[in-house]
């Protein structure tokens, strides 16, 4: 007997974040002004059976264009995600999901000092219509963390 590919439970773990969302956030977090609300959508879909999530992400305005692929690594026993985006931004995170939430990290060199500062992003407070989701930053090896973007998904009826 022959097991499907991805047949893994761990490969149903990022399930919660499948369907079409919409998104707010503080403007301000994104480039925009202070007390204005940012919106956009996220549509999240699967690819080749149960093995990707492919993710298309989207401004209302359509200025800030991304695109992930997902991926449970069985050999590594990691997630790991690709993003790529309309301002030349390339990302590879990797991370798991423990006590209710996702956790994705990377770590780049800071362009202008060449500091490496860690990020993550944490999916968060998951419910079956909505969820929370945190871009954060930590020039400290990880030992705190800064919020740089917050955005509030709320699922598409």
């Amino acid at each position: 007997m022959t097991t499907r590919p991805c047949s893994e439970p761990e490969f149903s773990q990022f399930d919660f974040w499948l369907g079409e969302w919409d998104l707010t956030w503080p403007a301000e977090q994104a480039g925009g002004k202070e007390g204005d609300v940012g919106t956009g959508t996220n549509h999240i879909d699967r690819l080749f059976d149960p093995c990707v999530i492919r993710e298309s992400f989207a401004t209302s305005d359509g200025s800030f264009l991304g695109h992930s692929v997902s991926t449970y690594d069985t050999n590594e026993g990691v997630w790991r995600q690709t993003w790529v985006d309309n301002t030349g931004g390339y990302l590879v995170f990797t991370g798991e999901f423990a006590d209710g939430q996702m956790t994705l990290r990377t770590a780049r060199r800071n362009k202008e000092d060449g500091e490496v500062v860690q990020q993550r992003m944490v999916f968060r407070d998951i419910t079956a219509d909505s969820l929370k989701w945190d871009w954060q930053g930590s020039r400290d090896g990880g030992a705190t963390w800064a919020d740089l973007w917050n955005i509030a998904y709320t699922r598409r009826r």
